[in-house]
């Protein structure tokens, strides 16, 4: 089934809605390595983006762009910043189309993934919001429709952070706490698998997933 205007407005209503509930998480995960600022950025971001939801899009590209320019208007944070370009490059692979193929999702992700690589000057391996995303561009391809490709995403999602926990962070204000970093999870991709799960209406616990891991390595 084909992600529709209607569909993708609802999906980022759903993420943008249930910003405040993890919040004050991120800001804490952020503050033991960066700014402290994180969630009080996707807070910002989320108002802007449900009020520009209001306005009717007409194409996909309509409601990017939206988004794009509300995170614009949030904040120059550095996230803030990484998700509007990610809005900017989806809305340039989904100029002019009225809905999105599931098969298309390995490439939109693809484009993205680009422009944050190029944005950002992080490198896959950084223990960033990047591997995630690319973990779903990897677990999504093949998968022939949108419920089959969401379940496998958010499954990739949460090994991406069991995997990279016990990696040191290689780039931004965490890469001076190198060795402090070690059995942390990163706040951009803790908040990627957030925005991910809420997406679907399903809510994402970093401390259940952390004492799942716990149980597994003591087992």
């Amino acid at each position: 089934m084909a992600i529709t205007v209607d569909t993708l407005t609802s999906i980022l209503r759903r993420s943008a809605t249930q910003v405040d509930t993890f919040a004050a998480e991120l800001n804490d995960l952020d503050g033991r390595l960066g700014d402290g600022d994180l969630g009080a950025t996707l807070q910002k971001c989320a108002a802007n983006i449900l009020a520009a939801l209001d306005q009717p899009a007409s194409n996909i590209d309509g409601v990017f762009k939206a988004c794009a320019m509300a995170c614009a208007r949030a904040s120059g944070s550095s996230f803030g910043t990484l998700l509007g370009v990610a809005f900017v490059a989806s809305a340039k692979f989904t100029a002019g189309q009225a809905s999105i193929d599931a098969a298309q999702m390995p490439e939109l992700l693809e484009a993205v993934l680009d422009a944050l690589i190029a944005r950002g000057g992080a490198s896959l391996g950084d223990k960033t919001v990047l591997d995630p995303l690319d973990a779903v561009r990897i677990a999504v391809s093949g998968k022939d429709d949108a419920a089959a490709q969401y379940e496998a995403a958010t499954q990739a999602v949460d090994a991406t952070l069991d995997a990279f926990r016990a990696r040191t962070n290689k780039i931004g204000r965490a890469r001076m706490f190198a060795e402090r970093s070690i059995g942390m999870d990163d706040p951009g991709m803790v908040a990627f698998a957030h925005l991910l799960h809420a997406a679907g209406g399903e809510r994402f616990s970093l401390e259940d997933k952390q004492e799942e891991e716990g149980h597994g390595r003591r087992a």
